[in-house]
């Protein structure tokens, strides 16, 4: 049943885009090209925020005088009289065309030739209906642009999630709430910036395309450049330039750009992301902690003017004292059965991998086990604002070891809405210590057959030992933040155009 309506439907679009190309055909005979020359001078949103509270004799007094443009999402032709409805972005007009106005030729041989979806452009007075619909009485239209194919059913809208997905451009314009989405991701990276920039950072750039992958454990995208024959890498991280800019005379410098990484893909995964770095000198881990707590206040009051947000139907609480853990305090304290000693024994610790279901790998430490029953068992119930701390030096190359236990860093991760969200630490600025990690890295990743590429960055080293001053690094997932933001559960759903299988030709 679902085939044969399917069918049905494919069948009706390639008659609609038959009629469509018959008519786009003959309107070019008769000397359409494209205009471009039309200005507007108003919007549909400026008249709804300007007009809607205008009383119908208000407005015939005013006989105000527009241009707007738009694409007719709506059309009922009745006899001699018409409406048609254009939307701009997320702001709809109703436009009243008569024949007397526009003219019996006009009306009859171009003006019912439009297709819903077509973008024209209207000259005409603004009036309100007897019911009170603000409208538009046309005087004059142009055909800017001919849609030839068919648009999604309004009233049902794009529904199917991968259509929406590959053709961003129909989920943009058939459902409203796709086009708010990504209008509020504007406004939350603009509320960033300024936040930034009223705390003195200096934003920068640094390469995206990097001769060594550095920054972050993970497998990157090769590429070649054909002039110098050389393979080159888009960047996991900025990470080793930016901590190059901070022992170049930088005090506080971000940076919001993309990141890749040649990695799964996932509802919290995808291998191109937005990613924010920042670096404050003569700061530690626990001051990137209170910035994140000051960060998240701004961003969230100045989009709800409260100090939570509604994730999945849960509270979320920025303005409460955040709860803090170690990774085995987290484990223990979401799941009871679990005991801290257990955790600490090497036996012990593979039985309760075993006892969830965790595939481990025989030459898999201790603390690479732990972190794999964190993330199993407990990353998901950190609903409300969490930081994470003291995390093993083997997972921290350049995280800077604590004063009493050198072997754990410095570093945190933070978790809101059971999604990790940031990662910061204090920068290991010791050039002597970062190069034997650096070298036991590759020397580890070597020897277990891992997939991801750890490249020796000598170039950063010599930099090191100019001098770093005390620092603090963090990274804040952009594209998460905005899906905890947005209420959405999947990370496709803020990104325009998410990375998708190819589909077969």
């Amino acid at each position: 049943m679902l085939l044969k309506k399917k069918n049905n439907q494919l069948i009706n679009e390639n008659h609609e885009l038959k009629i469509r190309k018959k008519k786009f055909i003959t309107i070019c005979e008769e000397g359409f090209n494209f205009p471009n020359q039309f200005k507007p001078n108003t919007t549909i949103s400026q008249l709804n925020k300007t007009y809607i509270e205008y009383t119908k004799d208000q407005l015939l007094n005013l006989n105000i005088m527009v241009n707007v443009t738009g694409r007719i999402v709506k059309q009922r032709i009745m006899g001699k009289a018409a409406f048609i409805v254009i939307q701009e972005m997320i702001q709809y007009m109703q436009i009243y065309v008569t024949e007397q106005k526009i003219s019996y030729d006009f009306y009859q041989n171009q003006f019912k030739k439009l297709d819903i979806g077509d973008i024209i452009a209207i000259t005409g007075t603004i009036f309100k209906t007897k019911t009170g619909q603000l409208s538009i009485y046309c005087t004059k239209i142009i055909l800017l642009s001919k849609a030839l194919r068919p648009l999604p059913e309004k009233f049902h809208g794009l529904t199917n999630q991968e259509i929406r997905y590959r053709k961003r451009y129909l989920d943009l314009l058939s459902n409203q709430s796709s086009m708010i989405n990504f209008i509020r991701r504007s406004k939350i990276l603009n509320i960033i910036r300024n936040f930034m920039h009223v705390n003195k950072f200096i934003e920068v750039e640094t390469p995206m395309l990097q001769n060594i992958p550095g920054g972050a454990t993970a497998k990157p995208f090769i590429t070649h450049h054909n002039s110098l024959n050389i393979n080159m890498y888009l960047r996991v991280s900025p990470e080793l330039y930016l901590k190059r800019l901070i022992i170049g005379g930088f005090t506080k410098i971000y940076e919001i750009n993309k990141n890749f990484r040649n990695e799964g893909i996932s509802y919290k995964h995808n291998p191109e992301f937005t990613m924010m770095e920042l670096y404050i000198a003569y700061a530690n881990y626990q001051d990137l902690m209170h910035f994140i707590i000051q960060f998240l206040k701004n961003i969230i009051y100045k989009l709800t003017k409260t100090d939570n947000i509604i994730y999945q139907k849960q509270v979320l609480h920025v303005n409460k004292p955040y709860q803090k853990f170690t990774i085995e305090e987290a484990i223990t304290y979401y799941n009871p059965l679990i005991k801290i000693n257990d955790l600490k024994n090497v036996k012990k610790i593979k039985k309760i991998a075993q006892l969830y279901n965790i595939y481990i790998k025989n030459n898999w430490s201790i603390n690479k086990i732990l972190l794999k029953i964190f993330e199993i068992t407990t990353e998901n119930k950190l609903i409300q604002p969490t930081f994470i701390t003291d995390y093993p030096i083997e997972f921290s190359p350049l995280a800077r070891s604590h004063n009493n236990n050198k072997n754990i860093t410095e570093r945190f991760e933070f978790f809101m809405g059971g999604i990790e969200i940031g990662n910061g630490f204090s920068e290991l600025n010791n050039a002597v210590d970062q190069k034997k990690r650096f070298l036991k890295q590759k020397t580890d990743i070597k020897s277990f057959n891992d997939k991801q590429e750890s490249l020796y960055d000598k170039e950063y080293i010599e930099a090191l030992e100019y001098g770093m001053p005390p620092t603090a690094g963090l990274g804040i997932g952009i594209d998460r933040l905005i899906m905890i933001l947005n209420n959405q559960t999947n990370i496709k759903d803020v990104i325009l155009f998410p990375t998708l299988r190819p589909t077969t030709q």
